[in-house]
């Protein structure tokens, strides 16, 4: 089958970039080493993947080697405005109805009820959560249903896994229930995003904890796409009759939708290629076979990949008809353009270095984004009022 949705992005300043900033080992996401200095020969474009079996190649724009730095365009965007600062870590952020959004902290286990206007109360402290390495309290994600049930969902590690735990909250924390346990925890790629979909059930992404086949076992819940219902059952269609509803995955840790209902994910790759996929169903994404494009049948490839010292990408958001990815070792917010089909244009660096590593994005219902920095989780330069929430105007 022909690729469909992509256009490249791993262009030959992207490449050289590599080469020469090495990753320590257990940087998120980890365990990479410098590959060797590339030939310009060598050098090739994302493709446009998402269809299992698709050949590489570049379409609709980028060409390998036509702009240096991941090919961005110049964009000068307004400064974002300082919302909160003096916070540890925070990891996810999921808005409650009225535009009050929580906030987790990945180190010390609160669950923070952030206001538009910058007010911050401790909604709760998470019980179980074991922080170390790469893992503690990660994702959050409010009910689409929740002026009805008050419904909010975690994802933590905890001592002996990874849990999805299920909360009643109207002003306080209740009626605590762990929905789904058992999910393979390290002290690297645990995963951790929770998110609803426009379908009304809960997905939450996965990491393979280094243990690479992992990804590839469908029987086990490491390095996939998770897809639920509120109670922690599989939701109706998955394709397997289990929680999985992806696989192949290395370390997911954003996922987003657009308007027309197409999902996506950043994935951190190995030693050369960070992706944004097209996730659809029961698709197989690849790693460990396949790292970047790989154009070889049975593994879906992403619409675009970097550098790794580009990105890192962590959260995701869709607004005014792009993508924003956050990037970790990158310190910058990448926007990329997607049209109707899901197709992926030239990407944008937005606040390079200036603010650090940005770890969550989320979409405000004000129709702006907030974005944390995560320059105290033991890999970036703390800075004064670190770590904080940043308020964006898209454009």
């Amino acid at each position: 089958m022909a690729n469909r949705h992509g256009v490249g992005a791993a262009l030959l300043g992207a490449a050289l970039l590599t080469a020469t900033v090495a990753c320590a080992p257990g940087e998120e996401g980890g365990g990479r080493t410098p590959p060797p200095l590339p030939a310009a020969s060598d050098v090739t474009g994302a493709t446009g993947g998402g269809t299992a079996g698709g050949t590489a190649g570049v379409t609709g724009g980028t060409t390998p080697g036509a702009a240096t730095g991941g090919g961005e365009t110049n964009v000068t965007p307004a400064a974002p405005r300082t919302l909160v600062t003096g916070l540890t870590v925070p990891w996810a952020i999921a808005f409650l109805p009225g535009g009050d959004a929580l906030v987790t902290e990945r180190e010390s286990a609160r669950l923070l009820r952030v206001t538009p206007r910058g007010q911050v109360h401790e909604a709760g402290v998470i019980e179980g959560v074991s922080a170390s390495g790469e893992g503690g309290l990660l994702g959050v994600a409010v009910s689409p249903r929740y002026a009805a049930d008050h419904f909010v969902f975690v994802y933590f590690t905890a001592r002996n896994d990874n849990r999805i735990v299920r909360y009643r909250y109207d002003g306080r924390l209740s009626d605590r229930r762990v929905i789904v346990s058992g999910i393979p925890k390290g002290a690297i790629h645990n995963g951790g995003r929770l998110a609803f979909g426009p379908d009304g059930y809960l997905y939450a992404s996965t990491g393979e904890t280094g243990e690479r086949g992992m990804a590839q076992d469908r029987s086990s819940l490491g390095g996939k796409i998770l897809r639920m219902t509120a109670d922690g059952r599989p939701a109706p269609g998955n394709p397997f009759g289990t929680l999985v509803w992806t696989y192949g995955h290395r370390n997911v840790q954003g996922l987003a939708w657009d308007d027309r209902g197409h999902m996506y994910a950043t994935e951190f790759g190995q030693n050369t290629y960070d992706e944004i996929n097209l996730i659809e169903k029961g698709r197989n994404y690849g790693w460990p076979e396949v790292e970047g494009v790989g154009g070889r049948p049975g593994y879906t490839d992403p619409l675009l990949t970097w550098s790794t010292a580009e990105a890192s990408p962590s959260g995701l958001a869709y607004a005014r008809g792009a993508l924003w990815a956050a990037a970790l070792r990158g310190e910058r917010l990448w926007r990329v353009p997607v049209d109707a089909s899901g197709r992926v244009g030239r990407p944008a660096a937005l606040y390079t270095g200036e603010y650090g590593r940005l770890r969550a994005v989320a979409a405000a219902p004000d129709g702006t984004l907030w974005v944390s920095t995560s320059n105290r989780d033991g890999r970036g330069s703390p800075r004064d009022g670190d770590d904080r929430i940043l308020v964006v105007r898209p454009s």
